[in-house]
């Protein structure tokens, strides 16, 4: 938790794993940080892993789609370390799609071979970089529980075969800091509020209406600056009737930051 300054204090509400690199990353902005996570990652496998892997080692797959760093660990994890390399290799015999630069840098980090990255960052954005190839061809993705049906859904419209596999899934953490900030948005003391998914503005409100009542918090929210990581992160958010202040242009953490400091100048 970050003590009063001059600094503009942002509060940072990511999975632990991110923590780190987002303190970091604020403070080389010049921000002061309150670090809770509102969100936790746990892995999972569903029944359609084992068929996601044997399509990409028999060569069925025509694309495989990873919307997150999380996704190639995840999936990565499940793999067993001598049927690794293959299935590396197998993959680099299809056609590779990142949702975005993270996602790209890991999956090469990996030893994946990216064919291609949409322009927009999203899933709408991948149905439309697709659009005009991925009629009856075979695509399979490993992802969230949580990952948005616009995906699935948007390359099936175009005529793809759509295989999904869930690889983890997100949990509500609880416990003192989660109160704390809570405490802290009712006294004024946050700046301002970068919300990177819409199962964080729904945990953040679920601990909110622990402590006071959702008038109360929608009413401190809307009087600071509330980042909306992308388009459904904004619509969740405007649900509880928060008015989202920035949506940057390209849907990673750093351009939400961006997006706050330019704001606050």
């Amino acid at each position: 938790m970050a003590e009063n300054t001059k600094k503009p204090v942002i509060a940072i509400m990511r999975p632990e794993r991110y923590i780190k690199e987002s303190v970091e990353l604020a403070r080389s902005m010049d921000f002061d940080t309150f670090t809770v996570p509102m969100v936790e990652i746990t892995d999972m496998k569903d029944e359609f892993f084992d068929g996601f892997v044997e399509r990409v080692l028999d060569g069925r797959a025509d694309y495989v789609i990873f919307t997150s760093a999380n996704g190639i660990d995840f999936t990565m994890s499940k793999i067993s370390a001598e049927s690794r390399e293959n299935f590396i290799d197998a993959l680099n015999r299809t056609k590779v799609i990142a949702i975005g630069p993270t996602t790209s840098k890991a999956l090469e980090k990996a030893g994946v071979k990216v064919m291609g990255m949409p322009g927009v960052y999203s899933s709408e954005g991948i149905v439309d970089y697709l659009r005009d190839y991925v009629a009856g061809r075979v695509v399979d993705t490993a992802r969230s529980f949580y990952g948005s049906e616009h995906l699935v859904e948007g390359l099936r419209s175009c005529g793809a075969v759509v295989n999904q596999t869930q690889v983890y899934t997100l949990e509500k953490p609880a416990g003192n800091e989660q109160d704390k900030l809570i405490d802290a948005t009712i006294n004024g003391e946050i700046a301002a509020f970068a919300f990177t998914s819409s199962m964080m503005v729904h945990n953040f409100f679920e601990h909110a209406r622990s402590r006071v009542s959702e008038e109360q918090v929608v009413s401190a929210l809307n009087n600071v600056i509330v980042a909306a990581i992308g388009g459904p992160t904004a619509q969740t958010l405007e649900g509880y009737g928060v008015k989202v202040s920035v949506i940057p242009d390209k849907f990673i953490f750093e351009e939400v930051l961006k997006s706050i400091k330019e704001r606050l100048s």
